[in-house]
This record gives C-alpha cells, sequence and structure tokens, in this order.
C-alpha cells in the first residue's frame, strides 16, 4: 500500500471543515481590514530563497526541499511565504500603483525539511499578511493587532504579544558586533551551528534552541542598549500605536525571529493554552525595509506577518474551542421509480442552483436504506418523490426536527426552503460581542 510521506497529513471530514470555517474567518477579517489575496507558485528560483531569506537562516541552510528541473534549473519548495510576495511585488511592478501602501495576504501550504511533531509538518500550512511600501509606525500595530484580532475572534483568549526592536541598519551592526565580541570568548559553551553563526549572523545565536536555557545566553547583550536614538523614538511610536489600539504587549528583548531579513520591529504571539507544550509561539513578523531592495527592486519598507495553520488548530483544539461546522444537508431527495429518480436530477440541480444543500441516493438503494443514508447526512428536510404527487406539481416535504408534514407546490417550494430553513451553525462561542441567535 502506498501511504503518505513522513511529516505530511490528509485533511478531510470534520477536520477539513474546520479548516475551511478559520479560512473563511481569515479572510473576513483580512477583507475589513482591505488586505488583497495573493497565491505564489510552490516553487521558486533558490536565488529567491538564499537572497530573499537569507544564506544564514536555518530554513535555507537545513530545510529546505531543492531539486533541479529538466532545464537545469536550481529550485526550491516554497518554505515561507514573504520572499515570494516580494518577488511578485517586483515583477508585477505592484510599486508603481496609485493605491500605496500594497497589502496583500496569502493561505499556502509551505515546504521544510524538518522532524515532525505534533503542529509542525513538513508540508504545513501558513497564513499571513505584507504591507509594502510605508515605514510608518502605524502600519507595525496594525500587522500585530491584525494578527491578534483573528486569533482573538477565533476563540483563542491567552494571547500574549512580544515585541522587540532591532533598530536600523546601524543599530544592528553595533549590536552585531557587541555579540561577537561578547561571544567570543565561549563559543566552546555553544552548539555545533552557533559557531557558524558567530560570524556570519550572531543575532541567530539569540534565537538559539539548543542553549536558550545556558547562562551565557541569558547575559548576551540586548537589542535595546544598542539603538540609535532615531530607532528608539520609533519604537515608542509603535508601543504608542499598540496601546491606543487595546494590545497588550510585552518588551522582550530575546525575540530576534529566526530569518535574516528583519529590521526595527520583530515581535512574536504566544498561545498561552494548557497542554500547549514549550513551543507555544503560533505566529511572528516583523519589518523588513531591505528585501525589496535586495531583490533588484525599488527601495520600499515593508513589514509582515506569518502564523502556522497547523499551531493555530493544535491551539483551538487545546483550548477545547468547539468550531461548530454545518455537518449536515438541507434536504434528501428519495425516489423509487426511475422517473423520480429522473425528477430527482433535475430538482437536485436546480435547487443547489439555488443555493441549498441538497443530497439523493446514487446506489439505487430500498426507500429504508434511503431514510437511514437522509439520517446519516442530518437533513433538516427529506422529500420522497412520488409519481402522481408530481403530476400534481406537489411534492410532500417533512421537516425532520419537527416530524411535522406538508403537501408543498413545486413552484413554491424554493420559498418554502427559503422561510423555514434557519441557520443551525453559530459562531457565536467564538465571539466575545454577543449574539442574537436563539441559542
Amino acid at each position: 500500500m502506498i501511504t503518505k510521506p513522513k511529516g505530511t497529513k490528509d485533511i478531510y471530514g470534520i477536520e477539513a471543515k474546520k479548516w475551511q470555517y478559520v479560512s473563511k474567518v481569515i479572510d473576513e477579517v483580512m477583507e475589513k481590514y482591505n488586505y488583497d489575496f495573493i497565491r505564489t507558485p510552490v516553487f521558486e528560483s533558490s536565488e529567491l530563497f538564499h537572497r530573499g531569506v537569507g544564506q544564514t537562516t536555518d530554513i535555507v541552510t537545513k530545510e529546505t526541499y531543492d531539486f533541479t528541473d529538466r532545464g537545469g534549473r536550481n529550485m526550491t519548495l516554497r518554505p515561507e511565504g514573504t520572499a515570494g510576495v516580494v518577488r511578485s511585488y517586483i515583477e508585477n511592478k505592484m510599486y508603481g500603483n496609485d493605491n500605496k501602501p500594497t497589502k496583500l495576504y496569502y493561505n499556502m501550504p509551505m515546504y521544510r525539511y524538518e522532524r515532525p511533531q505534533k503542529g509542525r509538518l513538513r508540508e504545513l500550512t501558513q497564513f499571513g499578511m505584507e504591507i509594502l511600501g510605508t515605514d510608518d509606525p502605524m502600519s507595525d500595530a496594525e500587522i500585530i493587532s491584525l494578527a491578534v484580532n483573528i486569533y482573538k475572534i477565533l476563540g483563542l483568549k491567552q494571547i500574549k504579544v512580544n515585541i522587540n526592536s532591532l533598530g536600523d541598519e546601524i543599530s544592528r551592526n553595533n549590536y552585531r558586533n557587541a555579540l561577537i565580541k561578547y561571544f567570543r570568548p565561549h563559543i566552546n559553551e555553544l552548539c555545533e551551528d552557533c559557531h557558524e553563526r558567530l560570524e556570519k549572523n550572531p543575532l541567530r545565536i539569540i534565537d538559539c534552541k539548543v542553549d536558550k536555557d545556558k547562562e551565557v545566553m541569558k547575559m548576551a547583550p540586548k537589542t535595546i542598549d544598542y539603538l540609535n536614538e532615531e530607532s528608539k523614538q520609533r519604537f515608542e511610536k509603535v508601543k504608542e500605536y499598540l496601546e491606543v489600539m487595546g494590545i497588550d504587549y510585552a518588551v522582550d528583548p530575546t525575540v530576534v525571529r529566526g530569518l535574516d531579513y528583519y529590521n526595527h520591529t520583530v515581535f512574536e504571539i504566544e498561545a498561552k493554552v494548557e497542554g500547549f507544550g514549550a513551543q507555544n509561539v503560533i505566529g511572528g513578523g516583523g519589518r523588513y525595509n531591505y528585501m525589496v531592495e535586495q531583490l533588484e527592486g525599488p527601495k520600499t519598507a515593508a513589514i509582515g506577518f506569518a502564523s502556522g495553520f497547523d499551531r493555530l488548530m493544535l491551539a483551538l483544539e487545546k483550548e477545547n474551542i468547539d468550531i461548530l461546522v454545518n455537518n449536515s444537508v438541507d434536504l434528501f431527495l428519495l425516489y423509487v421509480s426511475e422517473d423520480e429518480k429522473k425528477y430527482a436530477a433535475y430538482l437536485l440541480n436546480d435547487l443547489r442552483m439555488h443555493g441549498f444543500i441538497v443530497e439523493t441516493d446514487y446506489l439505487n438503494r430500498n426507500l429504508k436504506s434511503q431514510f437511514k443514508q437522509a439520517d446519516r447526512l442530518n437533513s433538516k428536510f427529506t422529500i420522497v418523490l412520488n409519481d402522481n404527487d408530481l403530476k400534481n406539481n406537489e411534492v410532500k416535504i417533512k421537516n425532520n426536527a419537527t416530524k411535522e408534514v406538508e403537501m408543498v407546490s413545486l413552484d413554491a417550494l424554493i420559498y418554502y426552503l427559503d422561510e423555514n430553513l434557519t441557520e443551525e451553525v453559530c459562531d457565536c462561542n467564538l465571539h466575545d460581542h454577543g449574539c442574537n441567535c436563539e441559542k
């Protein structure tokens, strides 16, 4: 038997409906914030990620799925979303649009060759958003608030935002030099990866998961201490906007993020969920004012955020948040004769085109078995098509909740269903702002 590759999963049934629900919430929130959806290729030139994400980033050095295509070109399966979005921004000359800044979001599978574990797979799904074309500190706060609000709407209550600033290029270089000077005498206390990071990108040492609890890490220089005055003022502005928006945050100098391209604001969002484990970060991001230029585009300030979909779904599960999905059909059509079956085919198509969820039997089962199938599908209404009723241009429809049976004219069937079908799926349990439903 052929099985799925290690580190991947099949998503189907109720779980798939929950994924679709969460995706719909994300789409609706993004629309309110005026972000446009973007989809980039699942594979890109390997150079894009080496130049965009960074040569010293673990994603590039250890985790990418690289291959050579039949034309001899070096290709990489997309490991993260930002580099592809920036490439598209440049290639499609979005920077020339009068409508600025450019606000984009995505929801796509990514591929990283890492050790699979709960909520962390080799084929993962990420949703994220980018604002390109502004350096305004308020855009930093908007990205953070947008992410927090999505989590809150979905029902996560204990959300913690940790923010930091890497400063501008001058501040970052000063901090880089301070780290090299500090860690060089202690390098033998650190893992092999950190040996390589020392000269290439010492900020990655701060992000090391192997050595994070060692005393030498706790005593390391802090980014905040190396910010120049301009960077300090900018960081203060970001915090002011977060406070105005009502977003709780904590300044955490250890947040540097795992990607090479960040400057100024960086942040991580944690879900304080019991049983979620030590790795409770479900999303993060930061400002990257130099990437567009590095990829041969015009000088463009930008900031973004990304969240692992698998980790988010696990957090919702651990928080015992019931995502109530529609696991029923509006109407099930039953038949006996061939003429009744043909009319079922017509009525199925017509009602579906009018927006109703309608099913019937495709296995030529007897009526008793068809009724059982209707029950399995939690059908709200059933109609047993009858040749004599159809000649009179009417059908007998049963409300499976009340057990009431009525004769309804075929001409009035759509109006009858419109009036009698009530939306059973309510998301009031996912919101704090109340609900007007009768439940």
